[in-house]
């Protein structure tokens, strides 16, 4: 029996729990070593004493959700085919998907890479800069973008090989970098005095690392001409299976672009305090969304098997597990909140804007397990215009105009809740769909 075979078998009949726990580890420190080298940049540029360049890196922010945008897209839409081909038996099917979206996702890479540095100014007005911040935002973001290529593709090979039910190979690569930006930070960011640009610097060297070493765990330092096919059958399943996660990180960009020209109607202080509750909210979603990882090679293999009842099962206990941790997660974030937001930013300005900010989302945090799952399954389940909607309907139904509502009505305190409204929204809007999907899914006989 091929390794392969052995995985498809453990994938059809181990207990779902063990598998998904077994598989969410590693994804959830690949997460949480993401989320902490996050919080690292804020962290050292804090200790510079200089909200403006607090700031300048919450700018960049929106950067980073469309590179994880598309690299999402070819992660996502290769890494579902290829589990399901994986569970049918067919490792040919699933190496040219491989291999194709790879090379996609360098080339996408490295076009977005060159018109983000041909048009730098522009683009960080657009995403928010301030007159005061322009030169810095741009400085960090010009540096960004020379990794771009790398950094979409290493997205794209992790999730391939998480998919494929490897978890721990994919957090090694992704783990690697992350650890290395943490120690570069202090070095270039406080000892060598390079402040913002040191940052981001210390980001592109280790994302650069992380691509490098994700291409020797995945085999391509080989001299071997790879399998690239641009067939019907690849194209259309990575625009079936990856336009959700396309279109959910890019919303949370444009969320992102437009929460920081709201906020710039304030200050640079709230900018400032935006960026460090969201890296502070992040820790908790690394890891529902880790856990949501070990679900779906689950999900996909046993989708591709047509064992529907182990689908059900499998989502019901990640559902419940994400939610109570979610839940805890909030109370002791809560309480703590002030303090939290000094440790990145000791300035009374932004402590006085972050604090009730972040409250509201703890308050709210709960929701996170049925969002995040509930898109999952959709997704893994090819439901591709339910999961695009779904996707949308967090960040583009309800927060965007959100943040412009309430804001019109409500001034600051508008903008302190309204992720926190739309979190909630997003969740009843959940319950119908997951009603129905799971309905169905009893209707069609088990293999």
């Amino acid at each position: 029996m091929t390794n392969s075979e052995k995985k498809r078998q453990e994938m059809l009949t181990a207990p779902v729990e063990l598998l998904v726990c077994k598989l969410a580890v590693p994804t959830i420190i690949t997460m949480l070593i993401s989320a902490f080298y996050n919080m690292a940049d804020t962290y050292f540029i804090g200790e510079l004493n200089d909200t403006l360049a607090t700031a300048s890196v919450g700018v960049a922010v929106p950067l980073m959700n469309i590179v994880q945008a598309i690299g999402f897209f070819f992660g996502h839409g290769s890494g579902n085919f290829m589990s399901h081909a994986l569970g049918r038996g067919d490792s040919a099917s699933s190496d040219k998907m491989s291999d194709t979206s790879v090379i996609l996702a360098f080339l996408s890479g490295t076009i977005i890479s060159i018109l983000g540095l041909i048009f730098l100014k522009p683009f960080v007005v657009l995403l928010g800069a301030t007159p005061l911040i322009v030169e810095s935002s741009a400085e960090y973001a010009g540096i960004i973008l020379l990794g771009v290529p790398f950094i979409m593709t290493a997205f794209t090979m992790n999730n391939q090989i998480r998919f494929k039910g490897n978890a721990f190979r994919g957090m090694v690569g992704m783990a690697a970098g992350s650890v290395l930006n943490v120690l570069l930070d202090p070095l270039f960011i406080t000892v060598l005095g390079m402040g913002i640009k040191g940052a981001a610097i210390a980001t592109v060297t280790s994302q650069i690392f992380s691509f490098v070493i994700l291409l020797f765990i995945t085999g391509r330092v080989k001299i071997k001409k790879p399998d690239f096919s641009l067939s019907q059958e690849i194209v259309s399943a990575l625009f079936r299976y990856g336009t959700p996660s396309l279109l959910r990180q890019s919303i949370i960009g444009i969320a992102a672009i437009c929460l920081n020209n709201v906020a710039k109607g304030y200050d640079e202080p709230m900018i400032a305090a935006i960026s460090i509750v969201q890296k502070i909210t992040w820790i908790g979603v690394s890891v529902v969304i880790g856990f949501g990882q070990g679900f779906q090679p689950v999900c996909g293999f046993n989708v591709g098997a047509k064992r529907f009842d182990r689908v059900r099962r499998v989502y019901k206990f990640c559902i419940i597990f994400s939610t109570v941790f979610m839940a805890v997660f909030g109370a002791v974030i809560f309480a703590f909140s002030e303090n939290l937001i000094a440790v990145f930013r000791d300035d009374p300005l932004v402590i006085a804007d972050g604090t009730p900010m972040l409250r509201f989302q703890c308050i709210t945090a709960f929701t996170q397990g049925i969002i995040v799952m509930t898109n999952m399954l959709l997704q893994n389940m090819g439901k591709t215009f339910l999961s695009s909607f779904f996707a949308l309907a967090r960040q583009g139904l309800f927060f965007i105009p959100l943040i412009y509502i309430l804001t019109a009505l409500f001034g600051i305190k508008g903008l302190w809740v309204a992720q926190s409204a739309a979190e909630v929204l997003t969740a009843i809007l959940a319950l119908p769909m997951t009603y129905k999907l799971l309905k169905d899914m009893r209707c069609v006989p088990n293999l």
